[in-house]
């Protein structure tokens, strides 16, 4: 077999797949899921500093945030680890929101 037919057939079988670009925005999906946080503490500690607490608002976004992914993740893979840590996320997300709530309210 000769390389362009190698090349060809390795084509179809990928489906017109290109692995570097999805290598490309893994890399860069968590990348910004990083900064994303270390923002979120960056905010979070200069609330504090400044106003006395914090932004349950941004948290609440940031959870929902890993919550999506990881639904995503059970729903595309069924793996029960994907499941737990997803229902992890997401009670943190509902915790946040209810919190965020009280404090909009001025409860908390």
């Amino acid at each position: 077999m000769k390389r362009e037919e190698i090349l060809e057939k390795a084509q179809k079988e990928n489906n017109g797949k290109d692995f570097a670009d999805e290598q490309a925005q893994k890399d860069a999906s968590w990348i910004a899921y990083t900064v994303g946080i270390v923002a979120l503490i960056i905010v979070d500690v200069i609330n504090w500093l400044v106003l006395g607490n914090f932004n349950r608002g941004a948290e609440f976004a940031m959870f929902t945030m890993a919550f999506v992914a990881f639904l995503v993740k059970y729903v595309k893979l069924r793996k029960k680890h994907e499941l737990f840590v997803m229902l992890i996320w997401g009670t943190l997300s509902v915790g946040m929101l209810v919190l965020w709530i009280l404090q909009l309210c001025g409860v908390i």
